[in-house]
């Protein structure tokens, strides 16, 4: 047994400060990079709430790392600190509406997080009615509050409106008279509006921003921003770079290149040099693809793994077959037949065609692919294409990892 000095490194000769790289830290406002027009935008949106004025209501779309969540966050923040140099009390709630989909989850998280101490207030975990949560948030921010923001992340995972509608409506239905709600939702889905209630996209939906990917300038600058995570010295020159680079001509997402970063300063650790390299970052971007994917599909049923084992065969067969383009989509029929043909090598009976329908569905929630809707005409009626959104080498290795 080696002694206990042998076994840990007591200081880390890559790192200063590694919560720089974290996807869930919220970075100063000087490391807020290439936002500075949205961040204007928000703050025009909510700014009549320093007043103790109602702020307007606002979605958010983007794809994934465009920074939507960074500055709704940021901008509630300052709101909430402006608000209360001008002696208005303010406070906003963040919810993940991907962990809480339901209406009951997202009201709980909701109350809880605008309830203090100081409150007789108590808001369980769980045990009572949703109406009953709405009542003591009600109650709450008549109570405590002038102004409430509300954070709705990642708003299409909601598995309705019903939230929507009680927020966007409760000043007008009474339930709330000494405080006002501003609702900030967040999505993924450029397209969410068009599937929301009409009564809620009119009360709803009074301002809309679209945040683009960050370029290679602007991820080699939010990069920079966070360099001092990293001992000084310990980069090469071409690192940030080379990961800004092949971020932006991929996705143009500020997560995917900041993890970049972080898994290339691990595989110096890991090897023992005193510098980050460029040739980890290549590296580092397979790692960090490969960890994300793993994570999506951890705990997937068999069947599950079959369906998108499916959907992977036939995007490498045409990424063979037209030389390494982009994936077009696949029928749900074309997917369900190469699905029966692996369940047959595995040995077990395949589900049914409307099963499978059911699990493309759930790799669509997790946006590990995504389902576009057609009209064959009066020939073949309308139908659905199946589309990989994720690198199908990565998806295959990840599965052959995952084999139970």
């Amino acid at each position: 047994m080696p002694e206990s000095d042998d076994l840990f490194v007591r200081e880390d000769p890559i790192f200063t400060n590694k919560e720089l790289l974290e996807i869930s830290h919220l970075p100063d406002e000087g490391r807020i990079v290439g936002r500075d027009e949205e961040i204007s935008h928000l703050a025009n949106a909510v700014n009549p709430a320093i007043f103790g004025q109602s702020p307007s209501n606002v979605l958010i779309y983007g794809k994934t790392g465009t920074g939507k969540s960074l500055c709704a966050k940021y901008i509630s923040r300052r709101l909430v600190e402006t608000a209360e140099e001008e002696d208005i009390n303010a406070v906003f709630a963040y919810v993940d509406c991907a962990q809480d989909t339901t209406e009951t989850q997202a009201v709980q998280t909701i109350a809880s997080s605008v309830n203090t101490e100081e409150t007789d207030i108590y808001i369980p975990d769980k045990g009572i009615s949703t109406a009953t949560y709405y009542k003591r948030l009600w109650r709450l921010l008549n109570e405590e509050y002038d102004v409430a923001l509300i954070i709705l992340d990642e708003i299409d995972k909601l598995e309705d409106d019903a939230i929507l509608m009680q927020l966007s409506r409760a000043g007008e239905a009474g339930k709330v008279t000494d405080c006002k709600i501003g609702v900030m939702g967040i999505s993924n889905k450029i397209k969410y509006k068009d599937r929301m209630d009409e009564r809620v996209k009119s009360s709803l939906c009074e301002r809309e921003f679209v945040f683009p990917p960050y370029n290679a300038s602007q991820l080699n600058k939010i990069m920079t921003a966070r360099s001092d995570a990293f001992r000084k010295g310990v980069l090469q020159d071409a690192v940030i770079p080379r990961a800004a680079a092949l971020a932006a001509r991929e996705h143009g997402d500020a997560r995917k290149a900041i993890d970049i970063l972080r898994y290339a300063g691990e595989i110096a650790q890991t090897r023992g040099t005193e510098t980050v390299r460029e040739e980890f970052v290549v590296q580092a971007r397979e790692r960090a693809e490969i960890d994300r994917f793993r994570e999506l599909i951890r705990g997937s049923t068999p069947h599950s793994r079959y369906v998108l084992q499916a959907l992977t065969v036939l995007s490498l067969d045409q990424q063979r077959e037209d030389g390494g383009v982009e994936n077009s989509g696949f029928r749900t029929t074309r997917i369900y037949d190469v699905y029966e043909q692996i369940c047959r090598q595995e040995g077990t009976d395949a589900l049914s065609l409307r099963r499978v329908r059911d699990l493309l569905k759930e790799h669509a929630f997790l946006d590990i692919l995504e389902q576009t809707r057609h009209s064959g005409g009066s020939a073949e009626g309308s139908y659905t294409e199946h589309t990989l959104l994720e690198d199908p080498e990565v998806v295959k290795n990840v599965l052959e990892d995952t084999v139970e």
